[in-house]
C-alpha cells in the first residue's frame, strides 16, 4: 500500500498540532509530533544553529521510525521546509543537506495552516504580528521552489478541519484509495 505523505505546516500558533493529530485520527493513521518545541523547552538554555540541525536530523529520522506504522496516510506536524526557513530568518544560512533531504522526500502534499487563528504567545514562539504573514509568504515560496503541491488550510475549528479534507480528497480522490 502506497503511503502518502502529508506536511501539515505553517507559521506558529496556526493550529498545525491539532490538524495533524485530528486528521491522523480521522484517517485511521500515525501522525509524526513536532520535535523543536519539546527540544527547545528542555534545553534550559537559548538555542543555537547546532540545535536546529539536530532537530532538522531528528525530523528525518522520525519519519523513518513512523513510516512503518502509517495507514494510507502520514501526517506530519511540520517538516524541512520550515527548519530551513527558520535556519534563514535566525542565522541567514542553512546546511546545504537539507535542500537534497527536502527534494528527496517524496512529500505529496503540504496543506499550508493560514493565520486566520489569533497567535497566542508562549515560551518558545517568537514570531507574532506581520513575521507571521512574511513566514507564511516564505512558506508558500518554497513550496513552489521545490515543485511540491501545497493548499492553503483556512477556518476555525470544524471548518479548518473540513478545509483539510477537501484538499486532500481533491489531491487524493479519497473514494478510490477506500478512505472515504
Amino acid at each position: 500500500m502506497k503511503i502518502h505523505k502529508v506536511v501539515v505546516t505553517g507559521p506558529e500558533s496556526t493550529g498545525k498540532t491539532s490538524l495533524a493529530s485530528r486528521l491522523a485520527s480521522r484517517f485511521g493513521t500515525v501522525w509524526i509530533p513536532e520535535y523543536a518545541r519539546g527540544y527547545i523547552l528542555g534545553l534550559g538554555r537559548d538555542y543555537t544553529y547546532l540545535d536546529i540541525e539536530h532537530i532538522a536530523m531528528e525530523q528525518v529520522l522520525r519519519e523513518k521510525k513512523y513510516i512503518s506504522r502509517a495507514n494510507h496516510f502520514l501526517f506530519f506536524d511540520t517538516h524541512l521546509i520550515i527548519t530551513k526557513i527558520w535556519f534563514r530568518v535566525k542565522y541567514d544560512r542553512y546546511p546545504l543537506w537539507i535542500d537534497d533531504a527536502i527534494r528527496e522526500s517524496g512529500i505529496d502534499l503540504y496543506l499550508v495552516c493560514n493565520t486566520d487563528i489569533q497567535w497566542v504567545a508562549d515560551e518558545v514562539r517568537e514570531n507574532g504580528g506581520e513575521m507571521r504573514e512574511k513566514l507564511l509568504a516564505m512558506y508558500l515560496e518554497e513550496i513552489r521552489a521545490f515543485g511540491f503541491s501545497g493548499e492553503l488550510v483556512s477556518g476555525q475549528g470544524p471548518a479548518r478541519i473540513k478545509s483539510a479534507i477537501e484538499h486532500l480528497n481533491n489531491h487524493f480522490n479519497l473514494k478510490t484509495i477506500g478512505v472515504l
